[in-house]
């Protein structure tokens, strides 16, 4: 059975991270708490090095891999992303070849960042799963190393942000986070656990890209044939069985919002905020005012949002605020 990060694994992987970077904010915003009725406390992930949460992951991967002196001539992964930000930016500082498989259109500024850091980009696949399979034969073919989205090291290093965020924001009744392979919401479990809190952890997935939606209701693992939404971060059609097994053990819920939800709190974070989110990143907001209605009435009711990043199309965005 799968097992959640412990106490111990989760302050190990804080050690690591932060040779690299300072730990990130949270904020209470008025007129984000205004809007949903509840005191609202946001844990700042776009304010990493590389805009997003994942790079906590990819730096804990990196250093174990190293530390370990397990030989390897380069890495390979699929991404949307900000996985392959992640590993681009750790690979950086370790001085390994990286190559990154991307679907076909892509965040193009997200492609080149990862360009940027010095990953060799490929583009196969009409969306992330078809990317990450190709990214399996290319491995095999070169024997490369492959990560994979979901690892118990990523989730550890992902996890410390949820350790300073329970750490600096005391009695959390609630935790909003988005879902993508799990990683992020798996370490924010752990890091509850490991902490004996008895904060409700939330998972937010997309309508159009609902499996881990879809899994959690019916307590088993549930593929979607598409993964189509303006989230990037949140399109994947394939549970990873790991993580859903951690979620299903420690999750409170799994919510549902569309697209156009996911637009209007784009728009919110900017209007209050004036933080930047892309899609999976305002999908707790989005989730938190679609539950608005439940937390009405009920005094001092405290709630977290994880804004996993920063990272969004210029496009997208500019067709958000127009709206």
């Amino acid at each position: 059975m799968p097992e959640k990060a412990t106490l111990a694994q989760l302050e190990m992987a804080q050690a690591v991270v932060y040779d690299y970077l300072k730990p990130t904010p949270e904020i209470c915003w008025p007129l984000l708490s205004q809007r949903c009725g509840c005191e609202v406390w946001v844990k700042h992930e776009n304010h990493t090095s590389i805009g997003a949460f994942k790079v906590r992951g990819g730096l804990n991967y990196l250093n174990d891999l190293c530390k370990n002196n397990t030989p390897v001539s380069g890495i390979i992964s699929a991404t949307r992303g900000n996985h392959g930000l992640s590993l681009a930016f750790a690979c950086a500082q370790k001085g390994i070849p990286l190559t990154i498989i991307v679907p076909m259109g892509n965040n193009p500024e997200k492609n080149q960042s990862m360009k940027a850091l010095g990953a060799e980009l490929l583009v196969f696949g009409q969306d992330f799963q078809e990317a990450r399979e190709r990214a399996e034969v290319i491995a095999a073919d070169k024997g490369l190393h492959l990560i994979g989205a979901f690892h118990p090291l990523l989730m550890r290093g992902v996890g410390t942000y949820a350790m300073e965020f329970f750490s600096q924001v005391s009695d959390l009744d609630k935790v909003y986070v988005p879902i993508g392979q799990g990683s992020g919401i798996c370490g924010t479990i752990s890091a509850r656990d490991a902490l004996g809190l008895t904060t409700k952890i939330v998972g937010v997935v997309a309508e159009n890209a609902a499996c881990y939606a879809l899994s959690f209701e019916q307590k088993t693992s549930v593929s979607t044939e598409t993964a189509d939404t303006i989230a990037d971060g949140l399109a994947c059609r394939i549970p990873d069985q790991a993580a859903l097994e951690i979620i299903l053990q420690g999750a409170d819920n799994v919510v549902t919002v569309s697209d156009q939800e996911i637009r209007c709190a784009m728009k919110y974070y900017y209007t209050d905020t004036h933080n930047v989110a892309e899609g999976a990143a305002a999908a707790p907001l989005a989730a938190l005012l679609k539950e608005r209605e439940q937390l009405s009435g009920k005094a001092g009711k405290k709630v977290g949002l994880v804004h996993s990043g920063g990272n969004a199309d210029t496009k997208l965005l500019i067709s958000v605020l127009e709206d």
